[in-house]
């Protein structure tokens, strides 16, 4: 998929009733004509010692934030579903990396005066973030935990994989026309540990 075919992907599931992600997308504009220095709060003000920011660092935190929060419920499971040790310790090293990656841009959403996806129950949310490259649908994640041994260490790094190769292409997405330095350098960090952690699943695959 190109970056714009994710991008217009992105806006298709903005346009599906998420205010939010409309509010990400500023209106429609392109990312790049929205920026925002010292982050100009909607009420005018300005936030002392907030780096500059646009809305494609927006974006890229509001639609990371709902992604990396299903990664982190699909690792959950592994605990008491997956046979393979390197399995079990791969989804807690998932689990350990992007909870606090969750909390690091909620923050920056905040700071620069912009709202967080709020989340109620499960990740279960059709229409809403299915747009975002590698989600997995409410089906995928039924089969997944109803799965056990090794038929989950499969099903786990398969759907994993694709999970990660969606936030892959979101990270260099922002790469390319985010504003933020400490977006772009998370956005670096999701690529090398999750291309990582994708060649660790494809041999895990390969051997079972």
């Amino acid at each position: 998929m190109t970056r714009t075919l994710v991008r217009r992907a992105v806006l298709a599931g903005a346009a599906l009733g998420t205010a939010l992600l409309l509010a990400a997308c500023g209106g429609g504009h392109d990312p790049m004509s929205g920026m925002h220095s010292g982050g100009t709060t909607p009420g005018g003000g300005a936030s002392p010692g907030v780096a500059a920011f646009n809305d494609a660092d927006v974006m890229f935190a509001q639609m990371m934030i709902p992604h990396h929060r299903q990664a982190v419920e699909m690792a959950a499971l592994a605990g008491t579903r997956a046979a393979d040790p390197e399995v079990k310790t791969l989804a807690a090293q998932i689990e350990a990396a992007q909870e606090p990656e969750i909390k690091t841009m909620t923050g920056w959403l905040a700071a620069w005066g912009r709202p967080a996806p709020m989340m109620s129950g499960g990740m279960h949310h059709p229409g809403m973030f299915s747009a975002m490259p590698g989600m997995m649908s409410d089906a995928d994640m039924a089969r997944l935990e109803a799965a056990t041994g090794k038929d989950f260490d499969r099903q786990f790094c398969t759907m994993m994989i694709a999970h990660h190769r969606g936030a892959v292409t979101m990270a260099e997405d922002e790469l390319a026309n985010g504003a933020n330095t400490d977006a772009k350098a998370l956005a670096r960090r999701i690529i090398t540990a999750q291309q990582a952690e994708i060649d660790t699943m494809n041999k895990i695959l390969t051997r079972s």
